[in-house]
């Protein structure tokens, strides 16, 4: 086992993409000839000591023992391997990885102790920062909205984000590979018509350009969701509106939590909104009056009426109708 590196690896956090990075590292200075991996969920405490010390086959080189969700551990098998690291294997890397672990558990402390601790945690206010640094790994270039509109569609399960991030870089390397130039930029609407978004309730794209009251950017990204939904247009229509609703719900309450003197980060924790939902908000909050916002949603719960049978013109004619009065602004 090469001498710099320590008996134990206690790898927890969130951003498991990055756990398995550091685990690949791992493997890739021991030899994955001398790598075993075992998980939790059906190897116990005794199964990784033994593991640890079968030293049979790979004398004189060096082993790692990779053990997957050791959080589910009993306290039993915690024992058995807090007395293991008490006098560890000299040839062995325990490398035990868990989801979350309190510092003060007595595998932490034991593992602390022989060993070292690597937290890999994304808070979820960091997501689109994350996004933005995953996104550079593959030499590719997001801007910022394109980052919080990546959260937005695809939830935050890292493992999710970091495919979506993979294959809109793959996308943008090809596109420009095709034309001989540098990586296409990739801004929200190339997220919003590659990735395969998770988070149903999203409509970044919608929603940002109402709150830059961009008329002609709102009917667009309103046709692009309706021609990418696989519901009928009499079901997707009503939903459409109604997520809007939801967002300048969002946004007057922001408004009115501004005029309170509080800020997006407060905003974000009394209303359980992401903060940069919250920031989001405020922003937008910034371009409409009170009375502009109050309005708006009495015309979107005019348009639900139409939609539900109230009105004898066509559907998408009320729509437009609609997001049109409530984005553009007074002349």
């Amino acid at each position: 086992m090469p001498s710099e590196l320590k008996p134990v690896y206690l790898l927890t956090g969130s951003d498991r993409p990055k756990i398995a990075r550091a685990l690949r590292r791992l493997r890739a200075r021991i030899g994955e000839d001398a790598v075993e991996h075992l998980s939790a969920r059906d190897s116990s405490g005794g199964d990784a000591v033994a593991a640890a010390n079968a030293l049979g086959l790979f004398a004189g080189g060096g082993r790692l023992v990779i053990v997957d969700e050791v959080e589910r551990w009993k306290a039993a098998d915690v024992k058995e391997v807090a007395a293991y690291l008490a006098s560890p294997s000299p040839e062995t890397v325990l490398a035990l990885v868990a989801g979350e672990l309190k510092s003060d558990s007595v595998l932490a402390k034991a593992a602390a102790k022989a060993g070292e601790i690597l937290t890999y945690d994304v808070p979820k206010k960091k997501l689109p920062e994350w996004v933005a640094e995953q996104f550079a790994r593959f030499g590719a270039i997001a801007d910022r909205d394109a980052c919080r509109a990546l959260v937005e569609l695809v939830g935050d399960n890292l493992d999710e984000l970091a495919t979506e991030v993979e294959k809109l870089a793959t996308w943008a390397g090809g596109a420009a590979s095709a034309g001989g130039q540098s990586p296409t930029p990739i801004g929200v609407r190339e997220v919003e018509e590659l990735s395969a978004g998770r988070a149903e309730t999203s409509i970044f794209a919608l929603s940002d350009a109402w709150g830059r009251r961009d008329v002609a950017a709102v009917l667009a990204a309103a046709e692009s969701r309706l021609e990418r939904s696989d519901r009928p247009r009499s079901v997707e229509l009503p939903r459409l509106a109604g997520l809007l609703v939801n967002h300048i719900g969002r946004v007057r309450a922001c408004q009115a939590l501004a005029s309170e003197g509080l800020s997006p980060r407060d905003a974000a924790s009394r209303l359980k909104l992401h903060p940069f939902v919250a920031e989001k908000a405020f922003a937008q909050a910034r371009n409409f009056t009170a009375a502009e916002l109050d309005d708006a949603v009495v015309r979107l719960a005019r348009l639900d009426h139409a939609l539900k049978g109230g009105s004898r013109l066509p559907s998408d004619l009320e729509l437009e109708r609609a997001l049109v009065e409530v984005t553009a602004a007074e002349p």
